[in-house]
């Protein structure tokens, strides 16, 4: 290459599926981000990496029509991976950045806490819109080795 022409940058190990727009995609999206982050060596903590994902893709099914597809993005990252759930409904998700007052979750309701959740665990969180909707996202740091499973 030219000295005046920077050498293109390597693009981060990733991961992407469609996944049914129904309730068969929450267990299905389970599997595949274990099997995602294994397949990509990524050092974050699967369990955790589970449960929000889980959470994200089971808020796509609920609060969206179905007349557009769902997408699962895992990218891994030098500090850890991120999660990016797709949907065709350009909404915000509600606040992942705080709970705001009033909204405190129903200990006795069966739904509620999984914005919750994903604030709570993970290192970051949050949603941007894209050409088709918007991407609900939300990043685990790196674990120790003797974490991952």
């Amino acid at each position: 290459m030219p000295p005046d022409v920077p050498a293109p940058q390597p693009q981060p190990p990733s991961w992407r599926i469609a996944l049914p727009h129904s309730t068969a995609a929450v267990p299905i999206a389970r599997a595949l981000i274990r099997t995602a982050l294994a397949e990509l060596d990524a050092p974050a903590d699967s369990d955790t990496a589970e449960l929000l994902t889980a959470e994200l893709v089971a808020n796509a099914v609920e609060h969206t029509d179905g007349s557009g597809p769902i997408e699962l993005v895992v990218e891994l990252l030098a500090s850890g991976c991120q999660v990016e759930v797709h949907d065709h409904d350009p909404g915000p998700p509600g606040n992942l950045s705080r709970l705001l007052p009033g909204s405190t979750p129903d200990p006795w309701q069966e739904h509620g806490r999984g914005l919750l959740l994903i604030r709570a665990l993970s290192s970051a969180c949050g949603h941007r819109t894209t050409e088709q909707g918007k991407a609900v996202w939300f990043t685990l740091p790196s674990g120790p080795a003797s974490a991952r499973g």
